[in-house]
Protein backbone atom coordinates (compact mmCIF):
# COMPACT_ATOMS: atom_id res chain seq x y z
CA UNK A 1 0.00 0.00 0.00
CA UNK A 2 2.95 2.36 0.42
CA UNK A 3 3.32 5.06 3.09
CA UNK A 4 0.03 5.80 4.84
CA UNK A 5 -0.80 8.79 7.11
CA UNK A 6 0.01 6.73 10.19
CA UNK A 7 3.36 5.79 8.61
CA UNK A 8 4.31 9.45 8.41
CA UNK A 9 3.39 10.10 12.04
CA UNK A 10 5.32 7.14 13.46
CA UNK A 11 8.31 7.64 11.16
CA UNK A 12 8.61 11.33 12.07
CA UNK A 13 8.74 10.47 15.77
CA UNK A 14 11.27 7.66 15.24
CA UNK A 15 13.59 9.78 13.10
CA UNK A 16 13.39 12.63 15.61
CA UNK A 17 14.80 10.22 18.20
CA UNK A 18 17.77 9.51 15.93
CA UNK A 19 16.75 5.96 15.06
CA UNK A 20 17.87 4.34 11.79
CA UNK A 21 15.03 2.70 9.85
CA UNK A 22 14.79 -0.62 8.03
CA UNK A 23 12.37 -0.63 5.11
CA UNK A 24 10.28 -3.83 5.04
CA UNK A 25 8.01 -4.34 2.01
CA UNK A 26 5.44 -6.97 2.99
CA UNK A 27 2.81 -8.88 0.96
CA UNK A 28 5.05 -9.23 -2.09
CA UNK A 29 3.06 -12.33 -3.06
CA UNK A 30 0.04 -10.21 -4.07
CA UNK A 31 -0.92 -10.21 -7.71
CA UNK A 32 -1.10 -6.41 -7.83
CA UNK A 33 2.03 -5.83 -5.73
CA UNK A 34 4.11 -2.79 -6.71
CA UNK A 35 7.28 -2.99 -4.57
CA UNK A 36 9.38 -0.67 -6.76
CA UNK A 37 6.84 2.17 -6.48
CA UNK A 38 6.47 1.58 -2.75
CA UNK A 39 10.23 1.80 -2.21
CA UNK A 40 10.39 5.01 -4.23
CA UNK A 41 7.50 6.60 -2.31
CA UNK A 42 9.08 5.62 1.02
CA UNK A 43 12.45 7.06 0.01
CA UNK A 44 10.70 10.34 -0.86
CA UNK A 45 9.11 10.33 2.60
CA UNK A 46 12.49 9.65 4.25
CA UNK A 47 14.03 12.49 2.29
CA UNK A 48 11.35 14.79 3.66
CA UNK A 49 11.51 13.69 7.31
CA UNK A 50 15.10 12.54 7.91
CA UNK A 51 17.15 14.45 10.48
CA UNK A 52 20.49 12.83 9.56
CA UNK A 53 21.95 11.75 6.19
CA UNK A 54 22.66 8.29 7.61
CA UNK A 55 18.92 7.76 8.07
CA UNK A 56 18.46 7.86 4.28
CA UNK A 57 20.68 4.82 3.79
CA UNK A 58 18.35 2.06 4.97
CA UNK A 59 18.29 -1.60 3.88
CA UNK A 60 15.25 -2.86 1.96
CA UNK A 61 13.80 -6.26 2.91
CA UNK A 62 11.00 -7.93 0.92
CA UNK A 63 8.83 -10.24 3.04
CA UNK A 64 5.85 -12.54 2.90
CA UNK A 65 4.72 -12.58 6.52
CA UNK A 66 2.07 -15.22 5.89
CA UNK A 67 4.71 -17.69 4.71
CA UNK A 68 7.39 -16.42 7.10
CA UNK A 69 9.96 -15.62 4.40
CA UNK A 70 12.20 -12.65 3.59
CA UNK A 71 14.64 -11.79 0.83
CA UNK A 72 16.98 -8.99 -0.17
CA UNK A 73 16.41 -9.52 -3.89
CA UNK A 74 13.04 -10.00 -5.57
CA UNK A 75 14.66 -12.19 -8.19
CA UNK A 76 15.37 -14.81 -5.53
CA UNK A 77 12.48 -16.06 -3.39
CA UNK A 78 13.10 -16.19 0.33
CA UNK A 79 12.97 -19.41 2.30
CA UNK A 80 13.30 -18.14 5.89
CA UNK A 81 12.88 -14.94 7.89
CA UNK A 82 16.61 -14.80 8.66
CA UNK A 83 17.45 -11.91 6.25
CA UNK A 84 15.19 -9.62 8.27
CA UNK A 85 16.64 -10.77 11.60
CA UNK A 86 20.18 -10.34 10.30
CA UNK A 87 19.37 -6.80 9.13
CA UNK A 88 18.01 -5.91 12.58
CA UNK A 89 21.18 -7.17 14.28
CA UNK A 90 23.44 -5.40 11.79
CA UNK A 91 21.75 -2.01 11.45
CA UNK A 92 19.87 -1.43 14.73
CA UNK A 93 22.03 -0.29 17.62
CA UNK A 94 21.51 -2.08 20.94
CA UNK A 95 19.78 -0.07 23.68
CA UNK A 96 22.12 2.29 25.44
CA UNK A 97 22.08 3.63 28.96
CA UNK A 98 24.35 3.27 31.95
CA UNK A 99 23.21 0.31 34.08
CA UNK A 100 25.17 1.69 37.04
CA UNK A 101 23.68 5.20 36.94
CA UNK A 102 20.62 6.58 38.76
CA UNK A 103 17.34 4.95 37.73
CA UNK A 104 15.30 6.44 34.87
CA UNK A 105 12.23 4.63 33.48
CA UNK A 106 9.67 6.30 31.21
CA UNK A 107 6.13 4.92 31.65
CA UNK A 108 4.78 4.27 28.14
CA UNK A 109 1.74 2.13 28.96
CA UNK A 110 -0.45 0.97 31.83
CA UNK A 111 -2.18 -2.31 32.59
CA UNK A 112 -4.06 -3.86 35.47
CA UNK A 113 -3.60 -7.15 37.30
CA UNK A 114 -6.08 -8.58 39.78
CA UNK A 115 -3.26 -9.50 42.16
CA UNK A 116 -0.73 -6.70 41.69
CA UNK A 117 -3.04 -3.80 40.85
CA UNK A 118 -1.83 -1.14 38.43
CA UNK A 119 1.15 -2.14 36.28
CA UNK A 120 3.42 0.48 34.71
CA UNK A 121 5.28 -0.60 31.58
CA UNK A 122 8.34 1.03 30.08
CA UNK A 123 11.97 0.69 29.01
CA UNK A 124 14.69 1.38 31.56
CA UNK A 125 16.74 4.25 30.15
CA UNK A 126 19.35 4.15 32.92
CA UNK A 127 20.13 2.25 36.09
CA UNK A 128 18.68 -0.91 37.60
CA UNK A 129 15.41 -1.79 39.31
CA UNK A 130 14.49 -4.60 41.72
CA UNK A 131 11.49 -5.49 43.89
CA UNK A 132 11.60 -3.49 47.12
CA UNK A 133 13.57 -0.56 45.68
CA UNK A 134 12.58 2.93 46.75
CA UNK A 135 11.65 5.24 43.86
CA UNK A 136 9.87 8.51 43.16
CA UNK A 137 7.38 9.19 40.36
CA UNK A 138 8.15 12.42 38.49
CA UNK A 139 5.05 13.97 36.95
CA UNK A 140 4.57 17.19 34.99
CA UNK A 141 4.37 19.06 38.31
CA UNK A 142 7.56 17.56 39.80
CA UNK A 143 8.78 14.62 41.86
CA UNK A 144 6.31 12.93 44.19
CA UNK A 145 6.80 11.18 47.53
CA UNK A 146 9.04 8.16 47.96
CA UNK A 147 7.35 4.85 47.07
CA UNK A 148 8.41 1.21 46.93
CA UNK A 149 8.42 -1.18 43.96
CA UNK A 150 6.38 -4.31 44.72
CA UNK A 151 7.19 -6.56 41.75
CA UNK A 152 9.22 -6.40 38.53
CA UNK A 153 8.01 -8.44 35.54
CA UNK A 154 9.86 -9.08 32.28
CA UNK A 155 8.14 -9.95 29.01
CA UNK A 156 8.98 -13.21 27.26
CA UNK A 157 6.79 -14.00 24.24
CA UNK A 158 3.23 -13.62 25.59
CA UNK A 159 4.11 -14.20 29.24
CA UNK A 160 5.09 -11.90 32.10
CA UNK A 161 7.67 -13.47 34.37
CA UNK A 162 8.88 -12.05 37.72
CA UNK A 163 12.57 -11.15 37.87
CA UNK A 164 14.88 -10.21 40.70
CA UNK A 165 16.52 -7.38 38.79
CA UNK A 166 16.31 -5.53 35.46
CA UNK A 167 18.81 -3.08 34.01
CA UNK A 168 19.12 -0.39 31.33
CA UNK A 169 17.60 -1.45 28.01
CA UNK A 170 15.11 -3.93 29.48
CA UNK A 171 11.36 -3.49 28.95
CA UNK A 172 9.57 -4.31 32.20
CA UNK A 173 6.30 -4.03 34.11
CA UNK A 174 6.46 -2.73 37.68
CA UNK A 175 3.77 -2.67 40.36
CA UNK A 176 3.34 -0.85 43.64
CA UNK A 177 2.80 2.65 42.20
CA UNK A 178 -0.97 3.27 42.44
CA UNK A 179 -1.00 6.81 40.99
CA UNK A 180 1.51 6.48 38.15
CA UNK A 181 0.39 7.69 34.70
CA UNK A 182 1.61 7.42 31.13
CA UNK A 183 4.44 9.89 30.51
CA UNK A 184 5.68 9.88 34.13
CA UNK A 185 9.30 9.05 34.94
CA UNK A 186 10.15 6.49 37.63
CA UNK A 187 13.45 7.76 39.05
CA UNK A 188 16.01 7.33 41.80
CA UNK A 189 14.82 9.20 44.92
CA UNK A 190 18.32 10.61 45.51
CA UNK A 191 18.75 11.92 41.94
CA UNK A 192 15.26 12.31 40.38
CA UNK A 193 15.97 13.28 36.77
CA UNK A 194 12.93 13.62 34.51
CA UNK A 195 12.83 12.26 30.95
CA UNK A 196 11.04 14.34 28.25
CA UNK A 197 7.33 13.64 28.46
CA UNK A 198 5.44 11.98 25.63
CA UNK A 199 3.97 14.35 23.07
CA UNK A 200 0.26 13.71 22.48
CA UNK A 201 -1.82 15.51 19.86
CA UNK A 202 -4.71 17.68 20.98
CA UNK A 203 -8.32 16.42 20.56
CA UNK A 204 -10.24 17.51 17.47
CA UNK A 205 -13.79 16.25 18.15
CA UNK A 206 -16.09 16.41 21.17
CA UNK A 207 -19.14 14.29 22.04
CA UNK A 208 -21.48 14.19 25.00
CA UNK A 209 -21.85 10.89 26.86
CA UNK A 210 -24.93 10.77 29.07
CA UNK A 211 -26.87 8.32 31.18
CA UNK A 212 -29.48 6.37 29.23
CA UNK A 213 -32.84 8.00 29.98
CA UNK A 214 -34.97 6.28 27.34
CA UNK A 215 -38.01 4.18 28.33
CA UNK A 216 -35.90 1.06 27.64
CA UNK A 217 -33.16 2.07 30.09
CA UNK A 218 -31.88 -0.86 32.15
CA UNK A 219 -33.49 -3.54 29.98
CA UNK A 220 -30.54 -4.47 27.75
CA UNK A 221 -27.40 -3.38 29.59
CA UNK A 222 -25.50 -5.68 31.91
CA UNK A 223 -24.41 -2.66 33.92
CA UNK A 224 -27.10 -0.32 35.18
CA UNK A 225 -27.05 3.15 33.67
CA UNK A 226 -25.97 5.53 36.44
CA UNK A 227 -23.83 8.66 36.31
CA UNK A 228 -21.46 7.19 38.91
CA UNK A 229 -20.74 4.09 36.84
CA UNK A 230 -20.41 6.09 33.63
CA UNK A 231 -18.00 8.54 35.28
CA UNK A 232 -15.91 5.71 36.76
CA UNK A 233 -15.64 3.97 33.38
CA UNK A 234 -14.57 7.15 31.57
CA UNK A 235 -12.04 7.98 34.28
CA UNK A 236 -10.61 4.47 33.99
CA UNK A 237 -10.25 4.98 30.24
CA UNK A 238 -8.11 8.05 30.89
CA UNK A 239 -5.46 5.87 32.55
CA UNK A 240 -4.47 4.22 29.26
CA UNK A 241 -6.02 6.47 26.59
CA UNK A 242 -3.71 9.47 26.82
CA UNK A 243 -5.29 11.36 23.89
CA UNK A 244 -8.75 11.35 25.52
CA UNK A 245 -10.19 14.22 27.54
CA UNK A 246 -13.20 13.97 29.88
CA UNK A 247 -14.93 16.99 31.42
CA UNK A 248 -18.14 17.50 33.35
CA UNK A 249 -21.10 18.50 31.20
CA UNK A 250 -23.94 20.93 31.84
CA UNK A 251 -25.64 18.46 34.22
CA UNK A 252 -24.42 15.77 36.59
CA UNK A 253 -25.29 12.91 34.22
CA UNK A 254 -23.62 14.38 31.09
CA UNK A 255 -19.89 14.23 30.30
CA UNK A 256 -18.01 16.02 27.52
CA UNK A 257 -15.60 13.52 25.93
CA UNK A 258 -12.99 14.79 23.46
CA UNK A 259 -10.79 12.64 21.22
CA UNK A 260 -8.56 12.51 18.17
CA UNK A 261 -11.24 12.15 15.55
CA UNK A 262 -14.39 10.20 14.89
CA UNK A 263 -12.72 6.77 14.85
CA UNK A 264 -11.06 7.38 18.21
CA UNK A 265 -14.39 8.15 19.88
CA UNK A 266 -16.28 5.42 18.00
CA UNK A 267 -13.82 2.80 19.28
CA UNK A 268 -14.46 3.95 22.85
CA UNK A 269 -18.23 3.76 22.35
CA UNK A 270 -18.00 0.28 20.82
CA UNK A 271 -15.68 -0.95 23.58
CA UNK A 272 -18.02 0.24 26.31
CA UNK A 273 -21.01 -1.25 24.50
CA UNK A 274 -19.35 -4.66 24.38
CA UNK A 275 -18.51 -4.40 28.06
CA UNK A 276 -22.23 -4.19 28.82
CA UNK A 277 -22.73 -0.46 29.31
CA UNK A 278 -25.76 1.37 28.00
CA UNK A 279 -25.67 5.14 27.52
CA UNK A 280 -26.47 7.90 25.05
CA UNK A 281 -24.14 9.94 22.85
CA UNK A 282 -24.68 13.19 20.98
CA UNK A 283 -23.65 14.32 17.54
CA UNK A 284 -19.85 14.91 17.29
CA UNK A 285 -18.83 18.57 17.29
CA UNK A 286 -15.49 19.84 16.02
CA UNK A 287 -13.21 21.59 18.51
CA UNK A 288 -12.15 25.05 17.35
CA UNK A 289 -9.43 27.37 18.57
CA UNK A 290 -8.64 31.05 18.23
CA UNK A 291 -5.47 31.74 16.18
CA UNK A 292 -4.44 35.35 15.44
CA UNK A 293 -7.98 36.49 16.13
CA UNK A 294 -9.55 34.04 13.69
CA UNK A 295 -11.71 31.01 14.38
CA UNK A 296 -9.78 27.94 13.17
CA UNK A 297 -10.64 24.26 12.85
CA UNK A 298 -8.58 21.05 12.39
CA UNK A 299 -7.84 19.96 8.83
CA UNK A 300 -6.96 16.41 7.80
CA UNK A 301 -5.21 14.71 4.92
CA UNK A 302 -7.41 11.85 3.71
CA UNK A 303 -6.04 9.00 1.56
CA UNK A 304 -8.55 6.73 -0.18
CA UNK A 305 -7.61 3.53 -2.02
CA UNK A 306 -10.37 2.13 -4.22
CA UNK A 307 -11.08 0.45 -7.54
CA UNK A 308 -10.87 2.65 -10.62
CA UNK A 309 -14.59 2.09 -11.20
CA UNK A 310 -15.34 3.87 -7.91
CA UNK A 311 -13.28 7.01 -8.60
CA UNK A 312 -16.32 8.88 -9.94
CA UNK A 313 -18.39 8.09 -6.86
CA UNK A 314 -15.51 9.08 -4.57
CA UNK A 315 -15.02 12.39 -6.38
CA UNK A 316 -18.72 13.21 -6.15
CA UNK A 317 -18.95 12.22 -2.48
CA UNK A 318 -15.85 14.12 -1.33
CA UNK A 319 -16.74 17.14 -3.45
CA UNK A 320 -20.16 17.32 -1.83
CA UNK A 321 -18.42 17.41 1.57
CA UNK A 322 -16.13 20.29 0.60
CA UNK A 323 -12.91 18.26 0.35
CA UNK A 324 -10.15 19.44 -2.00
CA UNK A 325 -8.41 16.89 -4.23
CA UNK A 326 -4.63 17.24 -4.02
CA UNK A 327 -3.42 14.16 -5.88
CA UNK A 328 -4.88 11.25 -7.84
CA UNK A 329 -3.07 8.22 -9.19
CA UNK A 330 -4.65 5.40 -11.15
CA UNK A 331 -2.97 2.16 -12.24
CA UNK A 332 -4.54 -0.28 -14.65
CA UNK A 333 -5.56 -3.36 -12.71
CA UNK A 334 -4.24 -1.96 -9.41
CA UNK A 335 -6.92 0.52 -8.42
CA UNK A 336 -6.64 4.21 -7.63
CA UNK A 337 -5.35 6.38 -4.80
CA UNK A 338 -6.98 9.73 -4.05
CA UNK A 339 -5.45 12.23 -1.62
CA UNK A 340 -7.80 14.90 -0.27
CA UNK A 341 -7.53 17.73 2.22
CA UNK A 342 -10.66 18.53 4.19
CA UNK A 343 -11.84 19.86 7.57
CA UNK A 344 -12.39 17.20 10.22
CA UNK A 345 -16.13 17.95 10.38
CA UNK A 346 -16.43 17.13 6.66
CA UNK A 347 -15.08 13.59 7.23
CA UNK A 348 -17.57 12.50 9.91
CA UNK A 349 -19.34 9.38 8.66
CA UNK A 350 -17.22 9.20 5.49
CA UNK A 351 -15.54 5.89 6.33
CA UNK A 352 -18.82 3.95 6.35
CA UNK A 353 -20.02 5.73 3.21
CA UNK A 354 -16.86 4.73 1.35
CA UNK A 355 -17.32 1.09 2.31
CA UNK A 356 -20.88 1.23 0.98
CA UNK A 357 -19.95 2.92 -2.30
CA UNK A 358 -17.02 0.57 -2.95
CA UNK A 359 -18.85 -2.57 -1.74
CA UNK A 360 -16.37 -3.09 1.05
CA UNK A 361 -13.19 -2.77 -1.02
CA UNK A 362 -12.34 0.88 -0.30
CA UNK A 363 -9.76 1.80 2.34
CA UNK A 364 -9.57 5.20 4.01
CA UNK A 365 -6.84 6.64 6.24
CA UNK A 366 -6.50 10.17 7.54
CA UNK A 367 -4.37 12.33 9.84
CA UNK A 368 -4.57 15.85 11.20
CA UNK A 369 -2.15 18.10 9.32
CA UNK A 370 -2.89 21.45 10.93
CA UNK A 371 -5.44 24.15 11.69
CA UNK A 372 -7.00 26.49 9.15
CA UNK A 373 -9.56 29.28 9.26
CA UNK A 374 -13.16 28.13 9.49
CA UNK A 375 -14.76 28.02 6.06
CA UNK A 376 -18.27 27.42 4.82
CA UNK A 377 -18.89 23.89 3.55
CA UNK A 378 -21.55 22.85 1.01
CA UNK A 379 -24.96 22.50 2.65
CA UNK A 380 -25.86 18.91 3.50
CA UNK A 381 -29.47 19.26 4.55
CA UNK A 382 -31.18 16.10 5.65
CA UNK A 383 -34.87 15.37 5.25
CA UNK A 384 -37.01 15.07 8.32
CA UNK A 385 -37.29 11.85 10.29
CA UNK A 386 -40.19 9.57 11.14
CA UNK A 387 -40.70 9.07 14.86
CA UNK A 388 -42.87 6.55 16.65
CA UNK A 389 -46.01 8.10 18.10
CA UNK A 390 -46.84 5.14 20.36
CA UNK A 391 -44.83 2.71 22.46
CA UNK A 392 -45.08 -0.99 21.77
CA UNK A 393 -43.91 -3.49 19.16
CA UNK A 394 -43.71 -2.60 15.47
CA UNK A 395 -45.96 -4.67 13.18
CA UNK A 396 -46.04 -5.07 9.40
CA UNK A 397 -49.32 -3.17 8.98
CA UNK A 398 -47.97 -0.15 10.88
CA UNK A 399 -44.66 -0.24 9.02
CA UNK A 400 -46.55 -0.19 5.72
CA UNK A 401 -47.81 3.29 6.64
CA UNK A 402 -44.22 4.34 7.38
CA UNK A 403 -42.98 2.88 4.10
CA UNK A 404 -45.47 5.00 2.17
CA UNK A 405 -43.96 8.13 3.71
CA UNK A 406 -40.25 7.34 3.65
CA UNK A 407 -37.51 4.84 4.42
CA UNK A 408 -37.78 2.46 7.38
CA UNK A 409 -35.02 1.84 9.92
CA UNK A 410 -36.71 -1.07 11.72
CA UNK A 411 -38.49 -4.30 10.89
CA UNK A 412 -41.56 -6.06 12.30
CA UNK A 413 -41.19 -7.21 15.90
CA UNK A 414 -38.90 -4.35 16.92
CA UNK A 415 -39.78 -2.76 20.28
CA UNK A 416 -40.30 1.00 19.95
CA UNK A 417 -41.16 3.91 22.22
CA UNK A 418 -42.59 7.37 21.62
CA UNK A 419 -39.96 9.71 20.20
CA UNK A 420 -37.78 6.92 18.81
CA UNK A 421 -36.62 7.57 15.23
CA UNK A 422 -37.92 4.71 13.08
CA UNK A 423 -37.37 6.07 9.57
CA UNK A 424 -36.41 8.88 7.22
CA UNK A 425 -39.09 11.13 5.76
CA UNK A 426 -39.23 11.76 2.02
CA UNK A 427 -39.78 15.45 2.66
CA UNK A 428 -38.37 18.08 5.01
CA UNK A 429 -39.90 18.15 8.46
CA UNK A 430 -40.50 15.43 11.03
CA UNK A 431 -43.65 13.31 11.06
CA UNK A 432 -45.06 10.87 13.60
CA UNK A 433 -46.35 7.41 12.68
CA UNK A 434 -47.92 4.71 14.81
CA UNK A 435 -45.86 1.69 13.71
CA UNK A 436 -47.60 -0.47 16.34
CA UNK A 437 -51.01 -0.08 14.65
CA UNK A 438 -52.59 -3.39 13.63
CA UNK A 439 -55.26 -4.00 11.00
CA UNK A 440 -58.70 -4.02 12.56
CA UNK A 441 -60.57 -7.31 12.35
CA UNK A 442 -64.15 -7.51 11.02
CA UNK A 443 -66.95 -10.02 11.51
CA UNK A 444 -67.18 -10.65 7.78
CA UNK A 445 -64.30 -12.50 6.12
CA UNK A 446 -63.68 -13.03 2.45
CA UNK A 447 -60.67 -14.05 0.40
CA UNK A 448 -60.67 -10.70 -1.37
CA UNK A 449 -60.50 -8.60 1.80
CA UNK A 450 -57.13 -9.79 3.07
CA UNK A 451 -53.95 -8.73 1.37
CA UNK A 452 -50.27 -9.49 1.83
CA UNK A 453 -48.11 -6.76 3.32
CA UNK A 454 -44.88 -6.36 1.34
CA UNK A 455 -42.14 -4.44 3.11
CA UNK A 456 -38.76 -3.37 1.80
CA UNK A 457 -35.77 -4.34 3.98
CA UNK A 458 -35.02 -1.67 6.62
CA UNK A 459 -31.91 0.46 6.40
CA UNK A 460 -29.28 -0.71 8.88
CA UNK A 461 -26.81 1.95 10.05
CA UNK A 462 -23.48 1.48 11.79
CA UNK A 463 -22.40 3.60 14.75
CA UNK A 464 -20.41 5.98 12.52
CA UNK A 465 -23.35 6.35 10.14
CA UNK A 466 -25.71 7.02 13.05
CA UNK A 467 -23.42 9.74 14.45
CA UNK A 468 -23.25 11.38 11.03
CA UNK A 469 -27.03 11.06 10.54
CA UNK A 470 -28.35 12.64 13.73
CA UNK A 471 -29.05 16.34 14.23
CA UNK A 472 -28.48 18.43 17.35
CA UNK A 473 -31.94 17.57 18.73
CA UNK A 474 -31.28 13.81 18.51
CA UNK A 475 -29.23 11.21 20.38
CA UNK A 476 -27.86 7.74 19.68
CA UNK A 477 -28.89 5.26 22.35
CA UNK A 478 -26.11 2.67 22.76
CA UNK A 479 -26.81 -0.72 24.34
CA UNK A 480 -25.07 -4.12 24.20
CA UNK A 481 -27.70 -5.24 21.67
CA UNK A 482 -27.24 -2.37 19.21
CA UNK A 483 -28.05 1.27 18.53
CA UNK A 484 -31.23 3.36 18.43
CA UNK A 485 -31.76 6.93 17.35
CA UNK A 486 -34.12 9.01 19.46
CA UNK A 487 -35.22 12.59 19.94
CA UNK A 488 -33.81 14.42 22.96
CA UNK A 489 -37.40 15.36 23.83
CA UNK A 490 -39.58 12.29 23.34
CA UNK A 491 -42.99 13.96 23.43
CA UNK A 492 -44.05 15.29 20.01
CA UNK A 493 -46.31 17.91 21.60
CA UNK A 494 -43.49 19.18 23.80
CA UNK A 495 -41.10 19.36 20.82
CA UNK A 496 -43.62 21.47 18.89
CA UNK A 497 -44.05 23.76 21.90
CA UNK A 498 -40.26 24.18 22.27
CA UNK A 499 -39.94 24.92 18.55
CA UNK A 500 -42.61 27.63 18.75
CA UNK A 501 -40.97 29.22 21.78
CA UNK A 502 -37.61 29.28 19.97
CA UNK A 503 -39.24 30.94 16.96
CA UNK A 504 -40.80 33.62 19.19
CA UNK A 505 -37.45 34.36 20.84
CA UNK A 506 -35.79 34.58 17.42
CA UNK A 507 -38.34 37.19 16.31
Amino acid sequence: DGPMPQTRVVLRQALALGLRPILVINKIDRVNARPAETVEATHDLLLELARDPEQLDCPVIYTNAREGTATLDLRHAGTTIEPLLDAIVEHIEPPGGDPDGPLQLMVSNLDHDNWSGRLAMGRIARGRISPGDGVVVCTASGAGPRQRIATVLSVEALQRLPVEQASAGDIVYVSGLPDVAIGDTIADPEQPEVLPRLSVGEPTLRMQFSVNQSPFAGQEGILSSTSRQLRARLQRELLTNVALRVEDGPTADIFDVSGRGELHLAILVETMRREGYEFEVSRPAVITREIDGHRCEPVEECIIDCDTDAVGAMTETLGARGAILHQMRTDAGRGARLIYRAPTRALIGLRSQILTLTRGTGVMASRVVGWERWRQLPATTRNGVVTASQSGTAVAYGLLSLQERGQSFIGPGTPVYEGMVVGLNRRPGDIHVNVTKQKQKTNIRSSTEDFTVKLTPPRQMSLEESLDFIEDDELVEVTPKGFRIRKRVLSAELRIKIRKQAAVRAD
